[in-house]
């Protein structure tokens, strides 16, 4: 309570003068109280107290008031004669010395009054200017946000197009070229070099077609808009499977069910990251991954039993650094869906756990 006082004379200017009066009474209540002692300077030594305080949280003005109505009712109450004003020299010197040194403190108050309202002033501004570049800061990073959030967006749909267009029109073309030339290998059996020679080709355009096949569908599996994500995934995890002779264990249940199409892309995009991660730095020939849901989150689990990651890099994940780019692809695309991705490494083996709230689509929308 005694703390709020000053505060509270500070900001209510008109409080200021009864406060400085109720000081300088209560000082000559004190003195009041001690006048049987016959000891006329007590009054003094109750009065430059309250003088110090009116003049350090009143001002001048209120102080200078309070100043000299205490040295008249000084005289009044305490000089003899008492209730009269009539004064002896000696205490004219008395009153007199107590004005100068009550002006002393007044003035000294008033400087260091000014001095404190300055610097109350000057920290206002500055509470003022961070708050203004904090609000700043807020909204460059919601734009930022935003901006990742859409560029991430027109890469899948980048994606979903240029696949359906290497599926439709080159796709098509090579079919067709692959069945002109199984007819001229027909017709020209009878030249066993040519025929060899055709039968290359019609090989290689198979081959062709394959790879571009499987180009596309990496590029934007269709399962993954036709069937949903059970199916992309293991789709995905048999053909990675055969290309790197890497077992791997998927448990997803039969009856996942549908999610929103920005959350499925998310949760596929982040196990093709694990999976071509897993092929590339672990040396592992075991991944395992596991993926449930609940009313609530989307839970993603992709382990390894490799070399795991090395201890450098492990630190530079943990402080926020500068991560490689599939990394910083995987948590800022979770990031925009509300989510969030762990990487937990040892010489035993590598896990990443991502978590994804179930309602991710109004994530994504905002």
């Amino acid at each position: 309570m005694a703390s709020r006082i000053p505060a509270l004379l500070r900001d209510r200017s008109w409080m200021r003068y009864p406060g400085a009066l109720l000081t300088c009474v209560l000082a000559l209540l004190v003195g009041w109280v001690f006048k049987g002692l016959q000891e006329d300077h007590l009054v003094f030594v109750a009065l430059f107290p309250a003088v110090a305080f009116a003049a350090l949280y009143c001002g001048m003005i209120p102080s200078v008031l309070a100043v000299v109505l205490s040295a008249a009712a000084m005289k009044y109450w305490f000089m003899p004669p008492i209730h009269s004003f009539g004064i002896s020299a000696s205490q004219l010197s008395a009153i007199l010395w107590f004005l100068l040194a009550s002006g002393v403190i007044v003035v000294l108050g008033e400087a260091r009054h000014r001095s404190h309202e300055a610097m109350r002033k000057t920290q206002v501004e500055l509470d003022e200017q961070v708050r203004q570049r904090t609000s700043e800061l807020d909204a460059a990073n919601r734009s930022l946000h935003q901006l990742t959030a859409r560029l991430l967006q027109l890469q899948d749909e980048e994606r979903r197009r240029f696949a359906r267009e290497l599926h439709d029109s080159v796709g098509q073309t090579l079919a067709a070229l692959s069945m002109n030339l199984s007819a001229v290998r027909t017709d020209v059996d009878r030249l066993i070099k040519t025929s060899s020679t055709v039968s290359d080709s019609e090989a290689l355009v198979q081959e062709m077609s394959k790879e571009i096949r499987t180009i596309s569908h990496l590029l934007y599996p269709p399962l993954l808009d036709e069937a949903g994500l059970s199916a992309a995934l293991r789709w995905y995890v048999d053909g990675f499977a055969q290309r790197s002779n890497i077992k791997v264990d998927l448990e997803i249940s039969e009856d996942f069910g549908r999610l929103p199409r920005e959350l499925e892309t998310a949760i596929f995009r982040t196990v093709q990251e694990c999976l071509t991660n897993i092929h590339r730095h672990s040396e592992s020939r075991f991944a395992r991954i596991n993926i449930a849901h609940s009313n609530q989150y989307v839970h993603v689990e992709v382990g390894d039993t490799g070399k795991g990651i090395p201890q450098e890099k492990q630190k530079e994940l943990a402080s926020a650094g500068t991560p490689g780019v599939g990394i910083r692809g995987m948590r800022e695309r979770l990031k925009q869906l509300g989510g969030s991705l762990e990487i937990s490494s040892s010489t035993r083996g590598t896990v990443v756990v991502a978590l994804v709230p179930v309602s991710a689509a109004s994530f994504a929308a905002a």
